[in-house]
């Protein structure tokens, strides 16, 4: 009994708390991101995803340990790809398109979701609604999830295989030159994760995020002003 007790006395419970929180927002980022995929494709008409059980807010089903780990350690990461069938879709390119964009599209939504919560438990603190300690960890935890998930999202939108936004080029792109870069989707996982190994894209990544969760704080101070 003293040793447990000893031991919780000694926890760094913040530190915990810390950690838990990165890993929640981690798991929301990535799951709301491939699920949109799946229902993008659902709504234009591949079921491939709901058969295979992508269509869920279960992480489990969407999780790749590796891409949440490099999310936990730098902002930035990828989950397990949601199954695709373009031969569904009426206009295959575009299809493919709208399905890779609506990746994306959700995480900056989710981190417009995330600043207003924010604004709004900052007024909940300013007007006393609130205790101190409550309203921190609130906002917090909102805007690690907004500064994750713009994350997650510019990341994705890059223009390289086997990210998203190469798949939105590609719709836009002349089919001879969309077919030679469907060939070397393979390989462009090994030379986007060497890229990064590099760091040459951090400085332009943190910025573009920086430049957009301050459109998203200034876009969400209409909650806050309510409590003034």
């Amino acid at each position: 009994m003293y040793s447990f007790s000893n031991f919780t006395q000694n926890m760094d419970w913040s530190g915990l708390i810390d950690l838990l929180m990165q890993v929640a927002a981690v798991l929301l980022c990535l799951t709301i991101h491939e699920t949109c995929h799946g229902l993008a494709a659902y709504a234009l008409g591949d079921p491939t995803a709901k058969r295979m059980h992508r269509l869920s807010l279960n992480p489990l089903r969407h999780i790749d340990p590796f891409g949440a780990l490099m999310m936990l350690a730098v902002g930035f990461g990828w989950a397990k790809p949601v199954p695709v069938d373009m031969r569904y879709f009426k206009h295959p390119k575009s299809g493919m398109a709208l399905t890779a964009l609506a990746g994306p599209a959700s995480n900056f939504l989710l981190a417009y979701a995330a600043m207003l919560l924010y604004a709004l438990f900052y007024g909940l603190l300013y007007a006393g609604a609130v205790s101190g300690t409550v309203a921190e960890g609130l906002l917090d935890f909102c805007w690690l999830l907004a500064s994750l998930s713009v994350g997650l999202g510019v990341f994705n939108l890059i223009p390289f295989p086997p990210l998203d936004g190469s798949k939105v080029l590609e719709g836009v792109l002349p089919d001879r030159i969309y077919y030679q870069i469907l060939r070397f989707e393979r390989i462009g996982i090994v030379v986007l994760m060497a890229v990064l190994w590099t760091g040459v894209l951090d400085g332009p990544l943190y910025a573009v995020r920086r430049w957009i969760l301050e459109l998203l704080l200034h876009g969400s101070e209409w909650v806050f002003r309510l409590f003034v």
